[in-house]
């Protein structure tokens, strides 16, 4: 993880079509053989697809000119040209796709489907299809489409359910270190951490959640001061947050100081995210401050709205709690948005079913008003029609 890049602007160029090709058929005693060309192949295609062994965009940095393969030229004796090879992308899970001119949103990349960003050209079409009775020995064939191209900009961000937050030394290396397979860096003195850091937590019944170390955050981190907002859009696709608050005597902020700040800094990078499940964890208990009473702090806490646990790391005092707390905030997220997504298709097909009957009632009137117009036009043709025979017909007097 030492070369973690996790934004990257790329050049994109599908394939350009191959060219039709015009010839004649030319065999012994076959006479007037006529055109046989075949058609271009189709240019090659340029796709995204999701690698979960992939954790960085730091190759298609080093490459910033994918492009696809052109289609091959048609031949004689109608033989099609081969289709260009596709240029296939692997991507990070976690990957935003946007056009990189224009700013507008293409794609996300959350699982291993690969998606068509650029299609290739149309190859083109040999003197073949252009022979009619009148010009039996055409000349003439299709020049094979050109590719698209786009430049992409891509922003990685990590797939995790819980994001830990915290100052420097607040103990979030040794947190996931201890409760998942991960090794991060680990030291005594600040930014340790410099990426982010992914762990997979395990639970009894086979349960899991990913966690992720979230580079240190400090005052004023979201005006770019310190490591700025380098890795705080991480946060956003998190379910959970849990801040991580340092109760030692070494800590540099008191732990209402530190998650004031905090909640300053996340407020200040985008408001959404104040508004996200988060606990508060009261880090290295083994050693907290004698000034700190544990429980008048979770009561503090408590009247603010806010759950407070205190965890040590080192001897794992109220981890397993913690965990299993964590593990239950992100199942009544899972459900929370799994909801929003029905209601949200719900609201489509109410809608669509809405304007249905809106256009089913609109054919309605403008059928009914058909009709009336009808019986206007015929009433109109009978009134004259009576008119008509009264005029032609002879006076009695006469």
């Amino acid at each position: 993880m030492a070369n973690f890049v996790d934004q990257a602007v790329i050049y994109c160029g599908s394939g350009k079509g191959g060219a039709g090709c015009a010839s004649m058929r030319r065999e012994k005693f076959i006479e007037f053989g006529g055109p046989n060309g075949g058609d271009g192949g189709k240019g090659g295609d340029v796709i995204f697809i999701g690698n979960p062994d992939v954790t960085t965009l730091q190759d298609v940095r080093l490459h910033k000119h994918q492009k696809a393969k052109p289609g091959q030229a048609g031949m004689g004796e109608n033989k099609t040209g081969k289709q260009g090879e596709d240029k296939i992308i692997p991507m990070p899970l976690g990957t935003i796709v946007t056009n990189a001119d224009t700013g507008e949103f293409l794609f996300e990349i959350l699982d291993e489907t690969p998606y068509v960003l650029l299609t290739g050209g149309r190859g083109g079409l040999g003197n073949t299809h252009f022979k009619t009775s009148r010009n039996q020995a055409p000349r003439y064939c299709q020049p094979g489409e050109p590719g698209e191209e786009m430049d992409v900009e891509l922003e990685l961000r990590v797939l995790a359910d819980v994001g830990l937050v915290g100052f420097p030394n607040a103990g979030k290396s040794t947190l996931i270190a201890t409760v998942s397979a991960a090794r991060p860096k680990i030291a005594d003195y600040p930014f340790t951490t410099l990426v982010p850091n992914l762990g997979v937590v395990p639970l009894p019944g086979f349960r899991t959640f990913v966690i992720a170390d979230i580079p240190g955050l400090i005052e004023n981190a979201h005006l770019g001061v310190g490591l700025g907002d380098q890795f705080l859009r991480h946060v956003q696709r998190t379910k959970v947050l849990a801040f991580l608050l340092d109760s030692t005597e070494f800590a540099e902020h008191t732990p209402e100081e530190a998650f004031k700040i905090l909640m300053e800094v996340l407020e200040g990078f985008a408001p959404e995210l104040a508004a996200k499940k988060r606990i508060i964890l009261l880090s290295k208990t083994d050693a907290i401050h004698p000034d700190i009473n544990i429980e008048e702090m979770i009561a503090e806490f408590k009247e603010k709205g806010e759950e407070l646990y205190p965890i040590s790391s080192a001897t794992r005092k109220g981890m397993d709690k913690i965990m299993e707390r964590l593990y239950q905030i992100v199942q009544e997220e899972a459900v929370a948005e799994k909801e929003k997504v029905i209601a949200e298709k719900r609201k489509v097909a109410a809608d669509m079913k809405k304007a249905y009957a809106e256009r089913q009632e609109a054919a309605a009137e403008a059928q009914r008003a058909y009709i009336e117009r009808q019986k206007a036009a015929v009433e109109k043709l009978e009134a004259e029609a009576e008119k008509s025979e009264s005029d032609e017909k002879p006076d009695s007097d006469e």
